[in-house]
């Protein structure tokens, strides 16, 4: 169901398909981790929508390789103080609580000192993003995928209660976040499939209305097979991503299917783009066409929620250890 829906709102918008995308790795990250008294202080709010999440993980030098993360939690009696830096961020202005990724024990090295913290704080404005104190930041000027709204985000002694450690034990953030990225890669793949839809439905129709030699452009075969090998590929990448999130409905292991998924249907919706404003024409790079903005959109799918090439190595590594 919620590749269905993040599929149709991504036709639509990508912006709009993603907004329960931290909702749902906040839910996740609870539901799996949390404390009873976690589990029952956020869930039901978060879905009611009465709180808005977001997921605050990468770091400027760090990106995927979370291991080298550098964001410090020192415990000073019942509360946390966080300095450290965060980029990438989605929607932070307008969240209520952060998933935060930090460092609680310098001394373990790699993965192991990682642990997640349940950090709310007040909603800002564009005047002022984060009134609170010890946290800043700035918005980070994007090529697509504006309507979100990405954010550097500073940290200097912010604050958060030892309560709102998620499950209640230091160490075990790598360990709980590793727990959410099926259904994050699914459900991105799930977005993607929507933008690549999204780029037919403008081709389609832009085809059959321009007409060039007397006849609507769609009678020509170089036209008529894009769209036609677009709409296959969009076919393959969806039957992947709902086979992948069947798998993830049935409690099994599908970091292999999520990650295929995921790596297919950001090419998928790529390809779509940048077809759709081939058959465009000059149209196509003129903004007052949507398919510009799509190819735009379109890009990102193949960098965030795991990189292409983090994607393949996933792959890779599953397949060496005797998955099929």
């Amino acid at each position: 169901a919620m590749c269905v829906v993040s599929e149709e709102l991504s036709r639509g918008y990508i912006g709009v398909g993603s907004l329960g995308t931290r909702s749902e790795i906040a839910s996740e990250l609870i539901l799996g981790s949390g404390t009873e008294e976690q589990k029952q202080r956020y869930l039901p709010r978060i879905a009611s929508g009465e709180i808005l999440p977001t997921a605050v993980f990468t770091e400027p030098d760090t990106g995927s390789d979370l291991a080298s993360l550098k964001t410090r939690a020192v415990r000073e009696g019942d509360v946390y103080k966080v300095t450290g830096q965060k980029t990438w961020i989605t929607h932070p202005v307008r969240a209520d609580l952060m998933t935060l990724l930090v460092r609680t024990d310098p001394n373990e090295p790699g993965y192991k000192g990682l642990s997640i913290l349940l950090a709310e704080k007040p909603r800002g404005t564009d005047e002022e993003p984060f009134p609170v104190p010890g946290m800043s930041g700035g918005e980070i000027e994007v090529l697509g995928y504006r309507g979100m709204k990405e954010y550097e985000i500073s940290f200097d002694n912010f604050e958060v209660p030892v309560s709102q450690l998620l499950g209640g034990v230091e160490g075990q953030g790598f360990k709980q976040l590793m727990a959410t990225f099926e259904s994050a890669r699914i459900q991105t793949a799930a977005r993607a499939v929507g933008v690549a839809q999204s780029a037919l439905d403008h081709a389609l129709a832009y085809a059959r209305e321009r007409i060039q030699f007397g006849r609507p452009i769609y009678a020509f075969p170089r036209v008529s097979n894009k769209i036609v090998m677009m709409a296959v590929e969009i076919m393959i990448a969806r039957q992947l991503t709902y086979y992948a999130a069947r798998q993830k409905d049935k409690g099994r292991r599908c970091d292999l299917e999520a990650g295929m998924a995921k790596l297919l249907a950001a090419r998928v919706a790529w390809s779509a783009a940048d077809n759709a404003v081939q058959i465009h024409g000059g149209n196509g790079f003129a903004l007052e066409y949507p398919v510009s903005r799509i190819l735009c959109d379109a890009r990102i799918l193949n960098i965030f929620e795991g990189a292409a090439e983090i994607q393949a190595q996933v792959i890779a590594r599953r397949l060496l250890e005797g998955a099929n």
